[in-house]
């Protein structure tokens, strides 16, 4: 039933959190407003309790020691089901590499969860913590998108919606009630990511060639074997790509096979060509028109206008026939 894969859609969607915070600088001034001390405020992965339990080993934070304050820190806390934006189980989706149209990756559609964080801010001085904090909060409205790439195999690349949940206040003492240790914030917020299974080649889900042997045999009187293998291919009735060729030049009525084109030296002869869902078989190439016949593969023939799109049905489009279609067969003896 299982079977190893690992899309690392955990990893990627903590280190794209991490990184919305990666940019907040604060300013120190003295009281003159002449500022003393600009930086960017230091962020990492990890516990809140860890960095504080830090801080004790030096009580003197304004030195320059390897943990001093302000900092932030995150942490991926909890996972949940996400029944809301639950899809149909069996459903499939396919996409073609950029590097070679006709290899196709296919993968169920993804299970929805939600992904809990923690973001903790520590700061010594009440300025530094009000600082950072209207440096974030005004960009989750409650929810900030960031575009993460899910599954790199098949360039799948999501909209995550970050959701801050809750903010929670904490001013950490040692000693008398005048020495404070830390001011901590914590923010909570929920991740909408998508979890994908296996990736596997489409190839597998259509049946890409039939053949059929038959043996006639032999009379016994010297006459040769005589063999007969037939073979046939499923073939696109329609155009999956997207190609356009060229469009129309006029009007086509039901009965026309004459179709004036703007370029036909995009169109080959003896191919197919898809117009508006009506599949066609070009005959021959015209200086300034095209020659077909209509409604192949029991598609109906109608009425075309100018400007319409010609689309190309070629070996790419074979490749991405979809679990279900109708299609058309290419035969060979």
């Amino acid at each position: 039933m299982f079977e190893y894969f690992y899309n690392e859609i955990f990893r990627r969607t903590i280190i794209s959190f991490g990184s919305l915070f990666n940019d907040i600088e604060i300013k120190q001034e003295d009281s003159s407003g002449n500022v003393n001390n600009q930086f960017r405020v230091p962020l990492a992965y990890g516990p809140t309790q860890k960095f504080l339990a830090r801080i004790t080993q030096q009580p003197e934070l304004n030195k320059s020691v390897s943990l001093s304050l302000p900092r932030m820190s995150f942490e991926f806390i909890g996972l949940t089901y996400d029944p809301s934006r639950k899809v149909t189980q069996t459903q499939k989706f396919k996409k073609a590499l950029t590097s070679d149209k006709t290899s196709i990756q296919t993968a169920y559609m993804p299970v929805p969860y939600n992904m809990e964080f923690e973001l903790a801010i520590m700061t010594k001085l009440n300025d530094d913590m009000l600082q950072i904090i209207e440096q974030i909060l005004p960009y989750f409205q409650p929810a900030y998108t960031m575009s993460v790439n899910l599954v790199e195999s098949i360039g799948e690349k999501r909209d995550i919606p970050v959701t801050l949940e809750s903010i929670s206040m904490n001013d950490d003492y040692e000693g008398d009630f005048s020495t404070r240790r830390a001011l901590v914030y914590t923010l909570r917020f929920s991740a909408k990511t998508y979890l994908f299974g296996p990736v596997s080649s489409a190839n597998s889900d259509i049946v890409k060639k039939v053949s059929i042997g038959y043996v006639a045999g032999s009379t016994g009187a010297g006459i040769p074997q005589r063999d007969l293998t037939y073979a046939v291919e499923p073939r696109a009735i329609k155009n999956y790509t997207g190609t356009v060729l060229t469009t129309l030049e006029q009007d086509i009525e039901v009965g026309d096979v004459l179709f004036k084109v703007a370029d036909p030296s995009t169109i080959t002869e003896n191919t197919y060509i898809e117009l508006d869902g009506e599949e066609l078989y070009v005959l021959d190439v015209l200086t300034d028109s095209i020659k077909v016949k209509r409604g192949q593969d029991k598609t109906t023939p109608t009425k075309h206008v100018k400007g319409e799109a010609i689309k190309s049905i070629t070996n790419a489009d074979d490749a991405l026939i979809q679990d279900g279609d109708d299609f058309g067969f290419s035969v060979s003896y």
